[in-house]
């Protein structure tokens, strides 16, 4: 399907573009005043996650509001483990919270995964097909998922955390059981993926964000290899991954399935390409704080990015904007980036 814009397939086919394309990480957020309108009308963020035509308002409104180059639907990472098996709530000021986590080998027995889990996920798929109706060819749509140890991490610890200690203890504890559970979690990111793909996701983005809490030699062993296998599994479409944090990481990943790394904020592009080439598609890094300053440091900080980073780049954020950020602050950068010309 071709789109009014599409500079962002663009760079993946390797066409010459004037700029970078721009999309924002939490785009479809609490910046802009009609999701705060939208979250207003229901009784929480898990009515809103699983109402189709509420998600496909929130999905469009930053193409409508701040014309960025790409929408990314509304959804949350955790939808994989609660269809599985883990129900969990979103406490406000405070996060997620799992009702039930896993806690001993045993409890894996309790889940399920891959397609009879997916088949749970009917909202998101209906979600996708208003979006794109909403959308009606004017901009292609990112769909996403969180990668196998950023979930696995949620289901055992029951929530966010600083260290994640009792996610990491189960790996070193039941290593055996923890392949076994990471395994159980690519099959049904990969089924995810493939069914958002054929209800008109046009890219993708696997989200490993709590990668810089393992060491090397646990990242090597428990994460990377099933990104890798649902990178591998995931066709058509091009895919990014974001390893958070994940520096020491990088130099392992040039066999990685991808076809843009997504870096935070503390990773510096030139030490991206020094490890995967120069004809790696790197997107981001701008600091979300930085859209806290003076609308014309936004302005300078987002012209030295761009000359930083050169072509092959998708400006983004380092991680998603925050929810607090003054919405005219983003619609700043978003200007910048699109009147830039390389």
């Amino acid at each position: 399907m071709s789109y009014k814009n599409e500079i962002l397939l663009d760079v993946f086919k390797k066409k010459a573009t004037e700029r970078p394309p721009i999309w924002v990480m939490r785009q479809a957020g609490r910046i802009l005043p009609g999701y705060r309108q939208v979250r207003a009308s229901v009784s929480g963020f898990k009515e809103l996650v699983t109402s189709p035509d509420l998600i496909a308002e929130v999905t469009v409104e930053p193409l409508e509001i701040l014309g960025v180059d790409a929408a990314i639907l509304f959804s949350d990472i955790l939808v994989i483990p609660e269809c599985m098996g883990l129900d969990y709530e979103i406490i406000p000021k405070k996060g997620p919270a799992f009702e039930k986590v896993i806690s001993s080998p045993g409890d894996i027995d309790d889940l399920i995964s891959g397609r009879e889990a997916v088949d749970r996920l009917g909202y998101v798929f209906e979600s996708i097909t208003k979006t794109k109706a909403r959308i009606n060819g004017s901009n292609p749509l990112i769909g996403f998922s969180g990668a196998p140890w950023t979930l696995f991490a949620y289901m055992i610890e029951g929530g966010g955390s600083k260290t994640f200690s009792k996610a990491r203890r189960f790996l070193y504890e039941h290593p055996e059981a923890s392949h076994r559970l990471l395994d159980m979690i690519s099959e049904t990111i990969i089924v995810y993926l493939q069914e958002k793909i054929k209800y008109g996701v046009d890219l993708v983005q696997l989200f490993d964000s709590w990668a810089e809490m393992l060491p090397v030699e646990q990242y090597l062993e428990f994460s990377l290899p099933y990104v890798n296998k649902i990178l591998a599994a995931i066709t058509g479409v091009p895919k990014i991954f974001f390893p958070k944090g994940a520096w020491s990481i990088i130099p392992h990943m040039k066999d990685t399935p991808m076809d843009a790394i997504s870096i935070d904020w503390k990773t510096p592009p030139s030490y991206v390409r020094q490890h995967l080439g120069d004809d790696i598609i790197i997107q981001g890094n701008m600091d979300p704080c930085y859209l806290y300053a003076s609308q014309p440091r936004i302005m300078a900080k987002a012209l030295q990015t761009m000359d930083e980073m050169g072509q092959r780049h998708i400006f983004n954020l380092g991680h998603g904007v925050y929810p607090d950020t003054d919405y005219t602050h983003v619609q700043t950068l978003i200007n910048t980036v699109k009147t830039h010309r390389y």
